[in-house]
């Protein structure tokens, strides 16, 4: 039994650090899922409304602490650090990640619970049954709870915290270390936008009482169609599929446009929301682009009003176009974020805390 409490020890802690570490490296990404689920319970929920959009202008502090809770935690096992404590709150922490995975999955409200940031896709359901294996897991913990050792590693857990702090600072200023979203460095948009594979379908036919599998449609039309089944659903899925430039009143095809040639964006979801301790790097680096071979527009979400009056107040010689909030904050996790394309790969993609200047631009697209 030993050797079960232990495996569940480790197994449960390296699941937690591997969650906390994934998350951490894209808060911002567990902020906007945190979001999702507010404004559902919001919505399903209308008599504590209040409470829900409460924490919306919080979410990205709980998304710093939910990860740093988990990758902690996780090292709090495997380091065997007031383990018992942590037990517990490992516990009421997947109690609380089911009941969410649960009410995403039966209800059909937020179709990625975020469990391993972008890394890892999972859906409902799954998460769900994850959700599960590792309550098993931490019920054996607490039911063995006699025979761990408390160690004084204390340093390590302290460690960890520091960590956990500054890679969740970090990636909210300065962008996730490790970026993997279909709009990262070295992505083409186009091809992202083009699934990977043809679908591929198998057939239930029954005949007789029986049935059976066929990978064509069976051209005997003795059998009677039962089911049809998918077999790659997300290799025939694009990475990318609401990727749209426009521009109120014009009918240039901005999206086609932004596949041709040298072209940086000035990426901001809201306007409202903008960082403007850095709007003067920014302003720089536009007028250092202007008589290049390079495209600059302004991107937001915001309505036209708000957008121009950013433009007017900040005085940015620039074109503004709109997109949809969901692409620009899938591009962005910061705000603003230059991001920088060529014949639709993207070169470069900078917070505005680390504005580039012309020539590291240009060397981008060397």
């Amino acid at each position: 039994m030993k050797f079960i409490a232990h495996f569940s020890r480790i197994f449960v802690g390296v699941i937690f650090i591997f969650s906390g570490l994934i998350k951490l490296n894209d808060p911002i990404g567990t902020e906007i899922k945190l979001e999702e689920y507010f404004d559902v319970f919001a919505t399903d929920f209308p008599w504590m409304a209040g409470f829900w959009h409460f924490w919306v202008p919080l979410a990205l502090y709980v998304s710093i602490f939910l990860c740093t809770l988990e990758l902690v935690l996780g090292v709090c096992l495997l380091v065997q650090y007031k383990l018992k404590s942590a037990s517990w709150i490992l516990l009421a922490t997947v109690i609380f990640f089911g009941f969410l995975t649960f009410y995403s999955a039966y209800f059909n409200k937020v179709t990625d619970c975020g469990c391993f940031g972008e890394a890892i896709k999972l859906k409902p359901w799954t998460s769900f049954i994850k959700d599960m294996v590792l309550m098993f897991f931490i019920l054996i913990i607490l039911w063995q709870r006699h025979i761990f050792a408390d160690k004084k590693t204390g340093w390590a857990v302290a460690a960890s915290l520091v960590f956990c702090l500054a890679l969740g600072t970090y990636a909210v200023n300065y962008l996730p270390v490790n970026d993997g979203l279909p709009y990262a460095v070295g992505e083409n948009i186009q091809n992202n936008m083009k699934p990977a594979e043809a679908p591929k379908f198998k057939y239930i036919m029954e005949k007789d009482g029986k049935e059976q599998e066929f990978m064509e449609y069976p051209t005997d039309t003795t059998w009677k169609y039962k089911q049809m089944i998918q077999l790659n659903e997300d290799a025939a899925k694009a990475k990318i599929t609401d990727y749209n430039l426009y521009r109120t009143g014009d009918s240039v095809d901005y999206k086609a446009e932004s596949f041709v040639g040298k072209k940086l964006m000035i990426v901001s979801p809201f306007v409202e929301k903008a960082n403007l301790g850095h709007i003067e790097e920014i302003k720089q680096l536009i007028q250092g682009l202007k008589g290049s071979d390079i495209t600059v527009w302004f991107v937001t979400a915001s309505t036209d009003a708000a957008a121009q009056n950013f433009i007017k107040q900040n005085q940015l010689d620039v074109v503004v176009l709109n997109a949809d909030v969901k692409v620009l904050k899938t591009i962005a996790r910061a705000n603003p974020v230059i991001w920088l394309l060529q014949d639709g790969t993207v070169k470069g993609k900078w917070s505005n805390k680390a504005t580039p200047d012309k020539e590291e631009v240009l060397a981008k697209l060397q």
